[in-house]
């Protein structure tokens, strides 16, 4: 239940702090994994010794840098699905979790979603399959008239669109054929489709400091007032 005063004004207070936590834990273990965490995919040693002396550091301090990286990567493998759980927590939508053909769906609107963290996400080649996802998705008697989307929360422009997908075919060579319910939208325009609220992106990136502080047990509010984390938003998306 969403509280009279909640920290982002479209999902509960418990839903955020619950998704939240469950990225604060991915980090935590990979944090605490030691050097079988950095060891556990093979480290390239040729990559290692032109990196390490390209950047004048030993190679003590490039594997700190390189296991801050991978925590890193950690993080972001999770972000996708962290997405997904928030939109799916909004009223009326609901995540069908993790294997199913589509990830989101809102009944009452007739739209499903497919939801990328970031546009490079998926490789141009494999984005047909996406495409053709939602189609057999839209031609279940079940879903006949929804809209299906694939989202890129983080797009690869700051300008917004929606429009339809027609990602290339490297086998036939061609593009999918252009549909007006099948559609590709930044991640932007479709927190605001989704929530009603124009600027519930903006709304999320700050209400995440107060969340990952709860989590933490300290407060974090003032990052949402760093200019530096408000670049890097604003360098992302177009205001």
């Amino acid at each position: 239940m969403i509280t009279s005063n909640p920290i982002l004004p479209f999902i509960s207070d418990d839903d955020l702090i619950s998704e939240t936590r469950k990225v604060i834990e991915a980090a935590i273990a990979a944090n605490s994994s030691g050097d079988d965490g950095l060891y556990s995919n093979v480290v390239d040693p040729f990559s290692a010794i032109f990196d390490s002396l390209q950047q004048d550091m030993t190679l003590s301090d490039w594997l700190i840098k390189e296991r801050t990286r991978q925590i890193g990567k950690s993080i972001q493998n999770k972000l996708g699905t962290f997405h997904q759980e928030i939109l799916g927590r909004i009223p009326g939508w609901r995540s069908l979790g993790v294997g199913e053909i589509v990830d989101l769906v809102n009944d009452e609107r007739r739209i499903v979603a497919e939801v990328k963290n970031k546009h490079n996400t998926t490789k141009g080649k494999d984005k047909k399959g996406i495409y053709d996802d939602l189609a057999a998705v839209l031609n279940n008697p079940d879903y006949r008239g929804y809209a299906g989307y694939y989202i890129e929360v983080i797009p690869a422009s700051r300008n917004p669109y929606d429009k339809p997908f027609t990602p290339p075919d490297n086998v036939t060579h061609t593009n999918r054929t252009s549909r007006e319910d099948i559609r590709v939208i930044d991640g932007k325009s479709f927190y605001a489709l989704a929530s009603g609220y124009p600027n519930a992106i903006d709304l999320f990136y700050k209400a995440l400091p107060v969340a990952i502080g709860i989590v933490l047990g300290r407060d974090a509010s003032l990052a949402a007032d760093d200019t530096a984390f408000q670049d890097l938003f604003y360098r992302a998306y177009l205001q």
